[in-house]
């Protein structure tokens, strides 16, 4: 169970009391992630979130603010996606209230100051250079790059190293006036909280925040796709091992069709029992790591698998999850497998979140993406009431030519031969 509360100032609060805990996770989302940028800017949302522990007036540098849930043994950190940034502390339930003070000055009352700007710019430059050096996290960022191209669903949240060396402080304030604004926020407080029924409870938490500005948030650019016919994206890397990305298009987070596309993406490759674990790992041995995965943002969203494989084993890997996509737009899945993705979505979400960080950001990520929230229990009904032909009907809408995409990482350099597999698999 929890509650719901949207201020006068348009602020939203999420309380979920949780038995069985003496933990509590304080998480504020704020709807402004990379999709919010534009080219001058592209990578601040990142680059605020590591701002925000260097300092406030009360707590002045970056030791201090750490200082503050060390010595309760909390835990606490941020995080930056494409559509949304998160700060979250999690500690003793008794210490709530240190929590809520730590978070809420962080959020409203950071510095920003300009040697502390400067100096980060080499922290952030070097978080780069990492994900360029790691391809199976770089592929992820080639991958959306090629599905969204040059607009701000296709560039990376971490940004370019060239624009990131030319921010100054000013942007950093502009961007707050933007986007962290009370409309834009969601606080969520979950775990052992008591009884927070009155109205005087979401006053206090209120309370903290009682200098968040008011205003206008500015939005973001809706995605624009004109795809027509198969693409690949290439980068040459002198590697031992191919990664891989292979998938379509699919549905935004607001289109109904998104469950059975869930369980479309289990059934092919979501566990250890997966058809492509079967056939790409168990059959032909030819991955360490393969999965399929279903993204869905408010505005796009795919289904994608993604493979280690031996550099000249890359086509006949390719070819198999292929097979396996157009097997499935042939062939109904039985009830018996339908089933059992239904019950491992349904029992992997139940292990997921037994912990307050995981209600928190399960809750929130919700409310920030949509003003909506479903309990799991409502979740679940709607993945029950996937059938057979839903699932059928999904895979025949999604696997077509001008829906299908492949990025990787490997020592070619040559796109035409990829082209000419993803040209006649269907």
């Amino acid at each position: 169970m929890y509650k719901k509360q949207i201020f006068s100032n348009g602020l939203r609060l999420v309380t979920v009391p949780m038995k069985g805990t003496k933990a509590v996770t304080v998480l504020v989302l704020v709807e402004a992630g990379s999709k919010y940028e534009d080219k001058k800017n592209n990578g601040i949302s990142h680059f605020l979130e590591h701002m925000f522990f260097k300092g406030t007036k009360k707590r002045p540098n970056t030791l201090a603010i750490a200082e503050t849930l060390d010595r309760v043994g909390g835990e606490y950190n941020a995080f930056t996606s494409k559509e949304y940034t998160g700060y979250y502390a999690k500690v003793d339930a008794k210490h709530l209230h240190l929590a809520l003070d730590w978070v809420s000055d962080i959020f409203l009352n950071s510095k920003l100051d300009s040697q502390e700007i400067e100096r980060e710019k080499g922290v952030i430059i070097e978080e780069i250079n990492m994900y360029l050096d790691t391809p199976i996290k770089y592929i992820g960022d080639l991958w959306e790059e090629l599905l969204y191209n040059n607009q701000p669903a296709g560039w990376k949240i971490l940004g370019e190293k060239e624009t990131i060396a030319k921010m100054k402080r000013k942007q950093f304030l502009d961007y707050l006036k933007e986007h962290y604004l009370a409309k834009n926020v969601v606080i969520v407080v979950a775990g052992n909280i008591g009884k927070t029924k009155s109205p005087a409870y979401g006053r206090k938490v209120q309370s903290y925040f009682a200098d968040i500005k008011k205003g206008r948030p500015k939005t973001k650019q809706k995605v624009v796709v004109k795809q027509k016919k198969p693409e690949v994206l290439v980068h040459y890397k002198k590697t031992d091992q191919t990664h891989l990305y292979l998938g379509v298009r699919g549905y935004d987070i607001f289109d109904s069709r998104k469950y059975a596309l869930g369980l479309l993406g289990v059934i092919l490759g979501g566990n250890m029992s997966s058809r492509l674990e079967s056939s790409v790992k168990g059959k032909e041995g030819l991955a360490y790591y393969i999965r399929t995965s279903v993204q869905a943002y408010t505005d796009s969203g795919y289904l994608v698998t993604y493979a280690g494989v031996d550099n000249k084993k890359v086509e006949k890997a390719i070819k198999i999850i292929l097979d396996e996509y157009k097997k499935i737009t042939q062939e109904k899945v039985s009830v018996m497998e339908l089933k059992k993705a239904k019950d491992y979505i349904k029992g992997s979400t139940v292990l997921d979140l037994e912990s307050s960080d995981a209600i928190a950001s399960f809750l929130g990520g919700q409310e920030i993406l949509t003003g909506k929230i479903l309990t799991p229990e409502e979740k679940f009904a709607k993945i029950d009431s996937v059938t057979v032909k839903d699932i059928y009907e999904v895979a025949n809408d999604v696997f077509k030519p001008e829906k299908l995409n492949l990025a990787l990482i490997g020592p070619f350099k040559n796109e035409g031969e990829f082209k000419q597999i993803l040209d006649s698999s269907f």
